[in-house]
């Protein structure tokens, strides 16, 4: 039920391009096959067949071909609502400078060196049906690799990429390495 009303979502969005576009002589299945963003190769026939009296905005008829039995038929990897994205914001409303994304602060670490360290994925999920040699390995720390590592750079401002001195800091003989291409 949830992903008819994430299609609805997504028509309801298309429609006023398909009224500002249908008077121009655009096909009505090619415009709202180009902005939707499902996946129907399953599907024999097209999703939507007809839409009539583009008037005025309450008058829209869409008949839909396969309502709901199409959609649930699909598996759950074919349909994909959200792409991955990174917030990421290159001009900050009030200064136009480059902001620094959260969530990398709190989840990662960056060395001087430039190498960033992490902690294991699902170092706190669901531990009581990990072994405790598992537990172990998972609360170790790791280094990101190259790509990552130039990626989470991206991500943060020169403020996070200055050299800090912390009393007592237990990455001291990690901050500096020599032979290392980042």
């Amino acid at each position: 039920m949830a992903v008819l009303r994430s299609a609805t979502g997504t028509l309801k969005n298309v429609l006023p391009l398909v009224q500002q576009n249908v008077s121009r002589g655009f096909s009505v299945t090619q415009l709202v096959s180009r902005f939707a963003t499902l996946n129907f190769q399953h599907v024999q026939s097209p999703t939507i067949s007809t839409v009539s009296k583009l008037g005025s905005p309450l008058d829209i008829n869409i008949i839909c071909a396969h309502k709901l039995s199409a959609l649930k038929g699909v598996p759950h990897h074919a349909v994909s609502f959200q792409q991955p994205v990174r917030a990421l914001t290159y001009c900050s409303l009030r200064k136009g400078k480059r902001k620094t994304v959260k969530s990398v602060v709190k989840r990662f670490l960056r060395l001087h060196c430039g190498l960033w360290v992490r902690r294991k994925a699902g170092y706190k999920k669901r531990l009581w049906k990990k072994r405790a040699a598992r537990k172990r390995r998972l609360r170790q720390h790791v280094f990101c690799n190259r790509t990552q590592s130039k990626m989470l750079d991206k991500m943060t401002t020169d403020f996070w990429k200055r050299r800090n001195w912390y009393v007592n800091d237990p990455y001291q003989m990690y901050h500096d390495r020599t032979n290392l291409k980042v």
